[in-house]
């Protein structure tokens, strides 16, 4: 009986520690959880105000700490400094005169601007009108040394480094004397040549001749051969540096 006793004592003084053990467990749990949320909490509070904190937690509640990592991203999104962003400066617009000595004066500025704009194009325009009409003189002045079937004057109107060329950029022949080759023996075969413009295009220092070419193979009077071709002149400082033919 003695030793029923005992164990039953035993047994009681056992069941009363480990529950006394498991009430201290569970406590400590909560004291954890209370502490867990409040440093949530604060750490909440402090983002909200002075920016995004980091704060380290022990992973008891996983949920709590992707809260306040999602909070703290959405924080410094808002709090982002956009001054800067590539075009988000708003241009100012102009000013408005505000009584008529302003407005007269703006006026007055922008026809100012408009003279001097409409002058800047008449000079422009001016300059290469005269270049048109220089070009168009050399031209002329050598058809007319053409149909003289004058090789000193037709010459002296080119460059010393005349290029000839046939469309695109088949080069023909350079320099001056290629060209008293060519067309001085051409002239004194001749009996007669008659080159005239059908239609002119000039614009500055081009000048594109469509002609008519008439001459005379045996008896000057009588022509026995017509062709038509186009040329494209280049004068440079009164003389001829490029000639284009077209087929």
């Amino acid at each position: 009986m003695k030793s029923l006793f005992f164990v039953l004592i035993f047994l009681l003084s056992w069941s009363s520690f480990a529950n006394q053990e498991v009430n201290a467990a569970q406590a400590q749990q909560q004291k954890k959880h209370v502490d867990t949320k409040k440093a949530v909490t604060e750490a909440m509070n402090g983002a909200s105000q002075d920016g995004p904190a980091v704060i380290t937690l022990t992973p008891n509640n996983p949920s709590q700490i992707t809260k306040v990592e999602q909070t703290t991203a959405t924080t410094t999104e808002q709090d982002a400094d956009t001054t800067k962003v590539l075009g988000s400066e708003v241009s100012k617009p102009a000013e408005i005169p505000k009584n008529k000595q302003e407005k007269a004066a703006a006026v007055a500025y922008a026809e100012q601007v408009v003279a001097q704009a409409k002058d800047a194009l008449t000079q422009k325009q001016q300059a290469k009108a005269k270049q048109s009409r220089e070009s168009l003189a050399v031209v002329e002045q050598l058809l007319k040394a053409y149909n003289a079937r004058n090789i000193d004057a037709f010459v002296n109107l080119y460059d010393e480094n005349v290029e000839f060329y046939v469309f695109p950029n088949e080069l023909l022949f350079k320099g001056k004397e290629k060209l008293i080759a060519r067309y001085g023996i051409m002239f004194k075969k001749l009996k007669c040549i008659q080159s005239s413009p059908i239609k002119r295009i000039v614009h500055g220092n081009i000048v594109i001749d469509h002609e008519l070419s008439e001459t005379c193979s045996s008896d000057p009077k009588v022509v026995d051969k017509r062709a038509e071709f186009v040329s494209s002149y280049q004068v440079e400082n009164g003389k001829i540096t490029k000639v284009l033919f077209f087929k």
